[in-house]
């Protein structure tokens, strides 16, 4: 793995690069100020299911952007190539994971639609600018993502659960991580859930389904947020033929800036 000096001062294009090249590693923390982006492309034929689920389940799911089919490029970041711009991907046939490569070339299909999908990661530097620190960028770690128990309501043929992102937050900033992610909705928003994750049928923090565990400092509470690898948990549960995604934490890097996308 090529060590990467101060990525959060890197240009979004500058990032690209190095992904294209080979870098592969979480993208929490790069690029500071600029919004990522989940990735999940379908054949047509299931594009409008997906579309829908997006539509359904708009908190876990909120679209940014779709292109034409076949077509690897998007308005939300110029001269990208959406097949080799992300730092690793997935490749599923009938809902199972077979690959996780560092790009898609060759196994990019002419019929492939691309839906980018708002990630948290893009109001962290809100959320480090009103003072609420991030545990897994200061710890050198993916964020904690997990399977909840919580059903998505269903499009066509794509049903499944809500995945959420957990953050560690000192108990008396819990209120304005609130208040900070509230105001980005088309990045996931407000937290889903606050404190003891029973009711969300997550058994064990320490053992997340995505990413990596996070340490608590003292006096933190976890504060979950809905995460835009719900699509990949839905791909898992309903079993497309084939589909490509980003690897959990592992975003593209966008041009937009994490301002584009907050209210007020």
């Amino acid at each position: 793995m090529t060590a990467v000096t101060h990525p959060e001062a890197l240009a979004p294009s500058e990032a690209r690069a190095l992904f294209r090249g080979g870098v592969s590693v979480p993208t929490a923390g790069w690029c500071a100020a600029h919004a990522q982006a989940n990735l999940i492309a379908v054949p047509a034929d299931w594009a409008y299911d997906v579309l829908l689920f997006c539509q359904r389940n708009s908190q876990a799911c909120p679209v940014l952007d779709v292109t034409d089919a076949g077509s690897w490029s998007t308005t939300l970041a110029a001269g990208a190539d959406l097949r080799t711009d992300v730092p690793r991907y997935r490749v599923w046939e009938n809902g199972r994971l077979v690959e996780e490569p560092c790009d898609v070339v060759d196994v990019w299909r002419s019929d492939l639609v691309t839906f980018l999908i708002g990630c948290s990661f893009t109001f962290e530097s809100a959320l480090r600018d009103a003072g609420v620190p991030l545990r897994h960028v200061d710890q050198g770690r993916n964020v904690a993502m997990y399977r909840t128990s919580l059903d998505c309501r269903p499009a066509g043929r794509l049903h499944g659960r809500m995945v959420v992102s957990m953050r560690q937050v000192p108990a008396d900033l819990v209120g304005i991580a609130g208040r900070v992610s509230a105001l980005m909705p088309a990045v996931h928003g407000g937290p889903v859930h606050v404190g003891e994750p029973g009711p969300l049928g997550i058994e064990d923090l320490g053992h997340p389904d995505f990413g990596d565990p996070v340490e608590a400092e003292p006096g933190d509470v976890p504060v979950f947020w809905a995460c835009g690898v719900t699509p990949q948990a839905a791909l898992m549960a309903s079993r497309p033929p084939f589909a490509v995604t980003h690897a959990p934490g592992f975003m593209l890097i966008t041009d937009a800036r994490d301002a584009d996308y907050r209210l007020g």
